[in-house]
């Protein structure tokens, strides 16, 4: 196995020159830096990148994590991490907490140890004074859910204005009986796309009743159909439906035709994410567009910025709303 006091003696220079060529400093001359590389080439040498790490008391690692990994939502934003960290010398691992405290510990103790060097966090359900704790000694963004009035910084986008925009694109159309699917409150999304949802309402003058609205422990396609159920057995059933997931939203589709409704004749359905899945649907999703990707590159070139110890300040990114044959 070719070491790097093997270039050197080849191309006889110190090992000192060789370490100076591959860190791509300006201190060699062009003609020994030459000599240098095509050694390096003739002899195939690969250096110990875990060596140089641990000299510069980095990893090149970034932990990203997600509460589930089956979730289609984080698949853009993982391609946008990804790219933008590959592109300037970093990996990715991606960490499913599942909400757990005890398994974010796991992944919090990889970067105490330097086994990482920073954390994009996606979990709603963080351990919010372990992750904070932690933020203190290291690089943390958080991205698309985040805490108010912390000092960690996150990129999202304005999820009050875009419930809002959403339920308002139904009140347009014709609709006065709007049901909402949200997640649990305990969540800051699910609690901004309430309000709204109750903003959108309240300035046509109609009344948010608590019988419409329902909330669902998890965003899976199966609660969607759940509540959907329940809607539709209610006695004075609405005429559409807003849910703040495109799989609630899907899954609420499915319900509506399987109990011989049209969509959106007997209910108009609006979704949230714009998630691949939304416009295989039949009818296409109406639903609220993230920059998915774009959110995945800022928040990691936030994370770089931070380990270089550069000032990075919160980003709210723009939505859209992408209107299909659900509305």
């Amino acid at each position: 196995m070719v070491n790097i006091q093997r270039v050197a003696k080849e191309a006889g220079v110190s090992v000192a020159t060789v370490s100076r060529v591959l860190h791509d400093q300006n201190t060699v001359t062009a003609k020994t830096r030459l000599k240098v590389e095509e050694t390096i080439q003739k002899l195939n040498y690969q250096p110990s990148m875990l060596g140089r790490n641990l000299r510069k008391s980095e990893s090149r690692l970034l932990l990203v994590l997600i509460p589930e990994i089956s979730n289609p939502f984080y698949f853009d934003i993982i391609k946008g991490i990804e790219s933008f960290a590959i592109s300037h010398n970093y990996n990715i691992l991606l960490c499913e907490t599942d909400s757990s405290p005890e398994r974010e510990n796991i992944y919090f103790d990889l970067v105490k140890a330097k086994m990482a060097d920073g954390i994009i966090s996606m979990d709603p359900a963080v351990n919010v004074e372990a992750l904070l704790d932690l933020a203190e000694n290291h690089a943390i963004i958080q991205c698309s859910e985040y805490m108010i009035e912390k000092e960690i910084p996150y990129v999202t986008i304005d999820n009050e204005a875009a419930a809002y925009r959403a339920v308002k694109h139904l009140i347009k159309i014709g609709n006065k009986k709007i049901a909402f699917i949200n997640s649990n409150q305990k969540y800051l999304y699910a609690r901004q796309r309430n309000k709204g949802y109750q903003k959108a309402l309240e300035e046509h003058g109609i009344p948010v009743r608590e019988e419409y609205i329902f909330h669902t422990e998890h965003l899976g396609f199966e609660y969607g159909q759940q509540a959907a159920k329940k809607i539709l057995n209610l006695n004075d059933r609405p005429t559409a439906l807003f849910a703040v997931s495109d799989l609630l939203a899907i899954g609420a589709l499915k319900e509506i035709s399987a109990c011989g409704l049209h969509v959106p004749d007997d209910m108009a359905v609006v979704g949230f994410d714009k998630i691949e899945f939304s416009n295989m649907t039949n009818p296409a999703l109406t639903t609220i567009s993230q920059p998915m990707y774009k959110m995945g590159t800022i928040a990691v070139e936030m994370l770089i910025k931070k380990l270089k110890g550069e000032k990075v300040e919160s980003v709210i990114l723009d939505h859209e709303l992408v209107i299909r044959e659900s509305t």
